[in-house]
């Protein structure tokens, strides 16, 4: 994240990648950690020049999803903001970082992590983790792998500016939490109601339908 977003202040065009085996600091929302053990996944910071970047988040879950079923065959299912999971479990996670937003230099730089093989995570990541060949049973390669998900991201971000409708239709249909999961956040239990065309999570509650539109959620994933 930080050599792309260096790329990008130095005016990087739309589309420029920067790759890595392994990351040392790998971080992903509000200052959590990402675990990423050498050669266990694969790891990438994507450099975009969205008109609008309000639903890139989502429009970049749509794309790593897309690239994973056509790579490998398997179908994960999206959590809200940014997270890709099977069952219970995380694959891959998306962090979107904005500069310069509201000028003509804007930038998001799109971090994407995505476990393939099974690694010596943390005692407190293993329980909530999961990879594409753990699930699969079997070896798979990176590289097609890459270019699926990048060929994805790509296509998906030209939908973003030109159909933002059908990325939030995809991201629905991808996301079957998102409706009926009790979730915990801010002192506030409620029930997902999906999400509104701007990419808010709303959850009702005995106080009404809410918009979460930032914060961390404790989801009751299967209650």
């Amino acid at each position: 994240m930080d050599a792309a977003a260096a790329l990008a202040h130095a005016g990087a065009a739309h589309g420029v990648v920067v790759v890595a085996e392994e990351q040392t600091a790998g971080r992903g929302r509000r200052g959590t950690q990402w675990a990423s053990p050498p050669g266990s996944g694969l790891y990438f910071s994507f450099v975009s020049r969205p008109g609008d970047p309000s639903l890139i988040t989502l429009a970049a879950g749509v794309a790593v999803r897309d690239g994973i079923a056509a790579a490998t065959g398997l179908a994960p299912d999206l959590k809200w903001p940014n997270d890709v999971m099977v069952g219970r479990r995380k694959l891959a996670g998306m962090l979107a970082e904005g500069l310069a937003i509201g000028t003509a230099a804007q930038a998001v730089i799109i971090g994407v992590g995505i476990n393939v093989q099974p690694a010596a995570y943390p005692a407190d990541v293993a329980a909530r983790a999961t990879s594409i060949e753990a699930e699969l049973g079997r070896p798979i390669d990176g590289e097609p792998l890459l270019v699926a998900v990048l060929e994805a991201l790509r296509d998906r971000l030209v939908l973003l500016e030109q159909k933002p409708g059908d990325i939030l239709q995809a991201w629905r249909a991808a996301s079957p939490n998102a409706v009926g999961t009790r979730v915990e956040w801010d002192g506030r239990v409620g029930t997902t109601a999906g999400v509104d065309d701007s990419g808010a999570l709303l959850v009702r509650t005995r106080a009404g339908v809410e918009r979460v539109v930032a914060g961390e959620l404790t989801w009751h994933l299967g209650t």
